[in-house]
């Protein structure tokens, strides 16, 4: 009797439509499994990395310092080079000119465009693990129907319409529907997952930004804050030249 379901066989009999529909969301399973390990462990090392340096950086005693040791690839490290980089620049073609940007709103400036270039890097793949957990459902559940509506033509045409002639063509075609969502699940929660940690990251972010930004205009951390005073950080942005390659 042939009435087990043997989807390979019947995706090697099947039409160039099957064949396509297969192959699609095998391509899309190997994109969001990629794009989830990828980003997954990127999400893990940034983090870690960015609450690391951020520790190191309130700690260390001055912002020469704590630029030169934390790591590059570090947010919370980048930020600070480029907000430090916009005071340097500030002071030396600005300075007490009248007219023109003031001091804090010029590190303002710099800080959320450092913030928006990681906001995009972050981003970066989501749409595809977005996009795979919208369109893969749909994909199988087509190839369902079109293998169901062959399966009916060819039943017809043999002129047995017996239940074990059914249920194994059908059953078969049934598993695409089955194979689109197991590609979607995956995707769906991965980047559901990936964009509250990205959140979770940029909010870090701007909270280092904020408190950076008071230490670069007043010369002090916020008094509320439980971070240490840096004497030497903010007396002169002339001796930081260099340190920003």
């Amino acid at each position: 009797m042939q009435n087990q379901f043997d989807f390979l066989n019947f995706i090697s009999q099947g039409d160039l439509v099957t064949m396509a529909v297969a192959i699609s969301l095998l391509a899309m399973s190997l994109a969001s499994w990629y794009l989830i390990l990828v980003k997954g462990y990127q999400a893990v090392q940034l983090r870690s990395r960015n609450a690391s340096d951020s520790h190191m950086f309130w700690s260390a005693l001055s912002i020469d310092a704590a630029i030169r040791h934390g790591a590059q690839s570090s947010p919370a490290n980048n930020l600070a080079r480029h907000a430090v980089a916009a005071a340097e620049h500030h002071e030396q073609h600005v300075g007490n000119k009248l007219g023109g940007c003031g001091q804090d709103e010029f590190i303002a400036r710099a800080m959320r465009r450092t913030l928006g270039e990681h906001g995009t890097r972050l981003e970066s793949g989501l749409t595809v693990l977005a996009s795979v957990g919208s369109v893969a459902p749909f994909v199988g559940l087509f190839g369902t129907v079109w293998g169901i509506y062959h399966a009916l033509v060819s039943i017809s045409l043999s002129g047995q319409a017996t239940l074990d002639k059914v249920a194994g063509p059908v059953g078969e075609a049934l598993i695409m529907t089955a194979l689109g969502l197991a590609v979607a699940i995956p995707a769906v929660l991965a980047y559901n997952t990936l964009v509250r940690s990205n959140r979770i990251l940029l909010a870090e972010l701007e909270s280092f930004a904020q408190d950076l930004h008071i230490l670069l205009t007043t010369g002090a951390p916020l008094a509320a804050t439980d971070k240490p005073r840096q004497p030497a950080a903010v007396k002169g942005y002339g001796r930081l030249q260099g340190v920003i390659a």
